[in-house]
This record gives structure tokens, sequence and C-alpha cells, in this order.
């Protein structure tokens, strides 16, 4: 069983950063496929970013391609998702998925772990 814990959700003006940090329990971290999802009020999850247990793939939604940037310390079990430039539109709860897969993984469905969620708040 993977456990996943996310931190460092929070308030932020427009323009500003935060660092998302998701740590996950189990002993074969390198070998899972994580991905960053969000949700918004009345909105469903969608794809944020992901990242290949090899660090050598990534993959971003549109939407914050070029302000956001996935990263992982598999010595230290944890995905980080960098947020730069954020906007109000970014506002949501942050959840990171697990799946123990050497491919990198877009599709929600396809994440077999999943966090409890961070919230971002950006104001205007």
């Amino acid at each position: 069983q993977v456990q996943l814990v996310e931190s460092g959700g929070g308030l932020v003006q427009a323009g500003g950063s935060l660092r998302l940090s998701c740590a996950a329990s189990g002993p074969t971290f390198s070998t899972y496929a994580m991905g960053w999802f969000r949700q918004a009020p009345g909105k469903e999850r969608e794809f944020v970013a992901a990242i290949s247990w090899s660090h050598s793939s990534t993959y971003y939604a549109d939407s914050v391609k070029g302000r956001f940037t996935i990263s992982r310390d598999n010595a230290k079990n944890t995905v980080y998702l960098q947020m730069n430039s954020l906007k109000p539109e970014d506002a949501a709860v942050y959840y990171c998925a697990a799946k123990i897969s050497s491919l990198l993984i877009v599709a929600r469905d396809k994440y077999d772990y999943w966090g409890q969620g961070t919230q971002v708040t950006v104001s205007s």
C-alpha cells in the first residue's frame, strides 16, 4: 500500500510562487510514475504535470507549461511541483498521484494511489 501526503499549499498573491511536496511511503518509490492533478470547486479533477520514474520524462498541461516544474527526489521519496507566476485560475486543491510503472502517465484513471490534497489559493 502506498501512502501519499501533500504539503506546501497556501495563500499567495497572483504572480507569486509556491512549491508543493508529496511524500510517499513504500520502499519502491523509484519505480512509481508520479503526477499532480488539481480540482477547483465545481470542476472535474484535471491533469497538471507528470514525471516518469527515471526523471527522464515530464509532461505538462498547456495551462501550466512554462510556469510549473515537476521534479522528484527518489532518495527522499518525494515529488515536487514548483509553481511560478501563479494566476487566480490556478487556485484549487492539488493532489499527487502514483502508479507503479516505468511509463509517463497522464490519464487520471490510470493512477492507483492518491493523496488527500493541499489547498492553493491565489488572490488577485
